[in-house]
């Protein structure tokens, strides 16, 4: 289903993704029901979304590259080394996944997701004491690249978890775990974009849409409240858990 009120209704929610990626994150809860909606399956849905999030995921860990870092003896290239190939063990699992399969998978998956997104939300602080050795580390960061190459809601929460757990500051662990989500998202995209029948017309409106909204969302950071959003999220979380639970059945 490719006419132009489906592709415009993409756009329009692909641009909502955007902005509410750089405002809060969870723009995948967006885009997924809506590339369902468009006639793709649940793991079609999925493929296409991480396709057409890849280039804002990539411009947002470009500019808050300075602030990148290593954190408990691992250098930052190692974690980028562990994210690909987590992003793509996750992906070939996907794609050995049977479509039916995945779609009876996919409401328990957004459901943890959105669960992760209102701990990462509106839980308690970590304890400032909390802390995880090197190996630790690297094992975490493994199991999340192969979360978010599955399928990667609230992977951003994961990491920022594990990476000041790890030791980074708050802020360099955004910034870190903006690039390594990104670096993940590589990965899969390379194993995706060799599979047959990808809606290369979808994933790129959706694209455009969502650097747009990326580019709006920035401009928007310092005026809305972000709890407001992140709310926003939790509840759109929970109503297309039960969606897609009514769906399942």
């Amino acid at each position: 289903m490719s006419d132009p009120l489906i592709l415009g209704l993409l756009f329009a929610v692909a641009v909502w993704a955007g902005t509410q990626n750089a405002l809060a994150g969870g723009g995948s809860f967006v885009t997924l029901p809506a590339l369902m909606f468009s006639g793709l399956d649940a793991r079609a849905a999925n493929i296409a979304s991480t396709l057409a999030l890849f280039p804002g995921q990539t411009t947002t860990g470009w500019f808050g590259r300075s602030l990148v870092s290593g954190a408990e003896g691992l250098s930052f290239r190692a974690l980028v080394l562990i994210s690909l190939v987590g992003g793509a063990v996750g992906a070939v699992i996907l794609l050995t996944t049977p479509s039916n399969v995945f779609a009876h998978m996919v409401p328990w998956l957004v459901l943890f997701a959105t669960g992760l997104f209102a701990w990462g939300s509106f839980g308690p602080a970590r304890p400032s004491g909390a802390h995880i050795g090197r190996r630790s580390a690297m094992v975490a960061q493994f199991l999340i690249a192969i979360y978010g190459g599955y399928f990667g809601g609230g992977i951003g929460f994961l990491m920022l978890a594990a990476l000041t757990a790890a030791g980074l500051a708050v802020r360099n662990a955004g910034a870190t775990k903006n690039v390594l989500a990104a670096a993940m998202n590589a990965a899969a995209v390379v194993v995706f974009v060799f599979t047959p029948h990808i809606p290369w017309l979808r994933v790129a409106v959706v694209a455009a849409g969502a650097i747009l909204g990326g580019w709006l969302g920035a401009l928007a950071l310092r005026r809305v409240n972000e709890k407001l959003i992140r709310g926003f999220v939790v509840v759109l979380g929970i109503a297309l858990t039960i969606g897609l639970f009514i769906r399942a059945r």
